[in-house]
């Protein structure tokens, strides 16, 4: 089986998005053709036009945002290395979940000094992770595989999302998580002018992966983001309020962003924070909410 064919085989998803071929193609193209680029890929993907001329709705106004507004911060609490000390001084390093090392390359890690679960992921991009649930039958040369092609990617030119351009490629090990029910249940506020909208609580990531979309007030919204509603009762956390207020400080100064929390067994640990959510390619269901949260976010679209 040649080179290709297996790499296509073995990353799917990252081949299709970030093949170095791909990225150097759209690291060469011109404003236009970056904009037909933005166009092609929408209407593939969410099946209607993009109309640069009357961007309206979330995900239309999220093709403008992610070539004309970047606010300066966005670079620094993209890098996933970075954005701990903001965080820390932020909201405070309790909510921080615990780092096991740094690293430029996977060569470096000494796995001797890891435990024996733990989370690997580079710092640049978004979901190139590996979870080790078991040291001992972790496959290192699978990951170094994966590592070398994730560390190769200039993530930005994958769907044009330039928040991430320049920011340092790395690896990071953090502190593997779950709740007694071993899950890691995962919240995240849509914030609009740093207030949070609505929130999406995410379950079974890497099995079987629903969201079910609340408003503040705990009542389930009839809409839906790419995932599936799981259909069962999800409790109000008890210390919402608390999620609530710290999802508000991180989202201060932002136009939008989405603020990712995890809940375990009522302690709160921050997730990460992202601005090209989906990179807008990902359907609203009904519409009428994807035009919902293009109204509350205010670009200084022309």
């Amino acid at each position: 089986m040649d080179i290709k064919r297996r790499l296509k085989l073995l990353f799917p998803d990252i081949y299709i998005w970030s093949s170095t071929r791909q990225i150097r193609r759209h690291a060469s193209m011109n404003e236009e053709e970056v904009r037909r680029e933005i166009s092609r890929l929408y209407s593939y993907y969410l099946h209607r036009n993009l109309d640069w001329n009357n961007l309206r709705s979330y995900t239309e106004k999220m093709q403008w945002k992610k070539l004309y507004y970047i606010n300066p911060l966005e670079k620094t609490v993209s890098d996933k290395y970075a954005v701990r000390n903001w965080v820390a001084k932020k909201i405070g390093e309790e909510y921080l979940i615990p780092m096991l090392g740094v690293w430029d390359r996977f060569e470096d890690i000494d796995f001797n000094q890891l435990p024996d679960r733990f989370v690997l992921k580079t710092t640049h991009a978004s979901a190139n992770i590996i979870i080790v649930k078991d040291k001992d039958h972790f496959d290192k040369a699978m990951a170094a595989l994966k590592f070398k092609l994730w560390l190769s990617i200039d993530y930005a030119y994958a769907s044009f999302e330039m928040n991430y351009k320049d920011i340092p490629r790395r690896i990071i090990a953090e502190q593997y998580m779950e709740d007694r029910n071993g899950e890691l249940p995962d919240y995240k506020f849509m914030c609009f002018d740093g207030k949070p909208y609505c929130c999406w609580v995410d379950q079974g990531r890497f099995t079987n992966h629903t969201r079910d979309i609340f408003d503040m007030d705990w009542n389930l919204m009839p809409f839906s983001q790419h995932f599936p509603n799981s259909g069962n009762p999800i409790s109000k956390p008890a210390n919402f309020e608390k999620m609530v207020e710290i999802a508000t400080a991180l989202a201060e100064g932002f136009a939008h962003v989405r603020v990712d929390l995890y809940n375990l067994d009522g302690k709160i640990y921050f997730g990460e924070l992202t601005f090209c959510e989906s990179s807008g390619f990902c359907e609203i269901d009904p519409i009428e909410y994807d035009n919902k949260m293009g109204e509350m976010w205010r670009l200084p679209i022309k």
